[in-house]
């Protein structure tokens, strides 16, 4: 990704948005908004946002079960499966 061809001024996004928008989904390249030459914000394409989103959320339950495990807050797979089947019995399935 050529972050210089990716960098545009808010003044920029505002008289070209539909054009701004195009590129970014079909380019599927984020683009980087300025405001008095700082950088504000980031159009990024719905569909890598979703992904972006889902990926955090992996890694957040990734970093929960770690520190569940480091505390010792875990049950072995054999007990996880036979609270299981003892709930699917009681519900009669």
């Amino acid at each position: 990704m050529k972050l210089s061809r990716s960098v545009k001024s808010i003044s920029y996004l505002k008289q070209h948005t539909a054009e701004a928008v195009r590129g970014v989904r079909e380019e599927n390249t984020p683009l980087v908004i300025t405001q008095n030459g700082e950088a504000k914000a980031v159009l990024v394409d719905i569909v890598a946002y979703e992904q972006t989103q889902e990926s955090f959320a992996l890694l957040k339950m990734l970093a929960q079960s770690k520190e569940s495990y480091q505390q010792g807050r875990y049950k072995s797979a054999e007990k996880a499966f036979s609270g299981v089947r003892k709930q699917l019995k009681a519900r009669g399935c």
